[in-house]
């Protein structure tokens, strides 16, 4: 059942890049990145089901994923405000991120074998941050990538508190720790359907009209 939906989320997220990519033309650059974002998700994503596939640790994999996430979707949200101030805020906390990492993996390099929960939080944090800014500015302006904010601060909010207990699994039931990967992989095809409901409102009929 959970592989099930596993692979649910990383067709759907597939769809969203083959969309996505296909109707790119004529695009900004913050349509441009996030087809960024959603290569490289899809890539960790592939490359982390391959690795346990063959029953190899993968978790190095996950910072690859935050990390890369981070960075890819700060520059997305930076291409997206026009407050200059606000383009402060993201810029200011892309390098305090990065950097407070930096200094934590220097001193301790065993982090890289496990989840970081510092790194989850810093990364998440952040972004819920930048999507809250834009959020707030679609209140009285056009609303750019709506259901993607929307859907990103949804699967944010909730995988953030269920990755936090990622140290914590080796002490709980199985049973627990089931139910926490279920609902992780459930928040995370909820997201890649906010994701597809974006293209299918404001590019999909975009593309058909160009076509006709």
């Amino acid at each position: 059942m959970l592989n099930i939906i596993a692979y649910i989320g990383y067709f759907i997220l597939l769809l969203n890049l083959v969309v996505f990519i296909k109707t790119s033309s004529n695009q900004g650059k913050s349509y441009k990145i996030f087809i960024l974002y959603l290569g490289v998700i899809f890539c960790v994503q592939i490359a982390g089901s391959i690795l346990a596939y063959h029953k190899t640790n993968n978790l190095f994999l996950s910072h690859l994923y935050f990390v890369g996430q981070f960075i890819i979707l700060s520059f997305f949200f930076l291409a997206v405000l026009t407050n200059e101030r606000q383009k402060k805020i993201v810029k200011i906390g892309l390098i305090f991120g990065l950097a407070a990492l930096a200094i934590q993996y220097s001193l301790n390099p065993s982090l890289l074998y496990k989840f970081n929960l510092f790194e989850i939080f810093i990364t998440s944090f952040l972004v819920i941050v930048f999507a809250t800014i834009h959020l707030y500015n679609m209140l009285g302006e056009a609303k750019l990538f709506y259901y993607i904010t929307v859907g990103l601060l949804i699967y944010l909010f909730g995988s953030t508190a269920l990755f936090l207990t990622g140290n914590l699994m080796g002490e709980m039931s199985s049973g627990v720790n089931k139910i926490i990967w279920i609902l992780n992989v459930i928040l995370y095809a909820l997201y890649q359907l906010f994701i597809l409901l974006e293209w299918k409102k404001n590019y999909y009929k975009r593309e058909t009209n160009t076509i006709l």
